[in-house]
């Protein structure tokens, strides 16, 4: 009598996923949780008065280098409350990325939560990625199938299989510069300067990482059709 004792095939499981879908809610959850650090700090500094539009979410009080200091916008006239804005909009935005982006109206939801977490103190260099992240979103179910006549199968099937690794080392890289935007901490390096330099880098590539994911990711969900 035979047995079956095939074990499941990993690469069939991840064919089978949307991967702009995934990437999109990659990103908001990643986004949120930078809203989170932004909005914990400011709450920290209390019902003390912003002072203006531009604030450091990071108060003197709480500050653990020379430059983590979080900027970021704030309509709202106090710290706290810009706090309590910025962290309850990022885990709208964290909940909407994983659970409803794909669904109808989901794009402008994500980009109208994104537009309210920057207002309320959530960051100023998220910026660009919450609009990448909104772009994102409106190709979900609307695969570039193009791509199948423009790419050679061979290398459509490689770049394809590419994706969640890129992924991940987007996402280790952006938490390893959110950790240096934070405690300033670097092994082995003290400088100031060359510890801003560095988390700078780091986004720069983080970036560069993401935008490639996504290039595959494109052409992972065209191989799906």
């Amino acid at each position: 009598m035979s047995q079956n004792n095939s074990r499941p095939d990993v690469h069939s499981q991840w064919r089978d996923i949307d991967a702009t879908r995934f990437i999109t809610a990659t990103l908001g959850a990643l986004l949120a949780l930078g809203g989170i650090d932004h909005g914990f700090f400011e709450f920290l500094q209390g019902n003390a008065l912003t002072g203006g539009l531009f604030i450091h979410s990071i108060g003197a009080h709480n500050q653990m280098w020379a430059y983590g200091t979080e900027d970021a916008l704030t309509l709202l006239p106090t710290f706290m409350a810009s706090g309590i804005a910025a962290m309850s909009m990022s885990v709208l935005i964290a909940i909407w990325s994983i659970r409803f982006v794909h669904k109808r109206y989901g794009s402008l939801v994500f980009l109208l939560f994104s537009i309210g977490l920057f207002l309320v103190g959530g960051g100023v260099a998220q910026a660009v990625y919450f609009l990448l992240a909104w772009a994102l979103s409106t190709r979900i179910g609307r695969p570039f199938t193009g791509l199948r006549v423009v790419l050679p199968a061979g290398l459509r099937e490689m770049l394809g299989r590419l994706w969640p690794w890129l992924l991940a080392a987007f996402a280790l890289t952006s938490l390893f510069a959110l950790e240096i935007a934070i405690f300033g901490y670097i092994p082995g390096v003290s400088e100031p300067l060359l510890v801003l330099h560095t988390c700078w880098s780091l986004l720069g590539v983080g970036l560069g990482l993401l935008l490639l994911a996504i290039g595959c990711g494109f052409v992972h969900d065209a191989n799906r059709q």
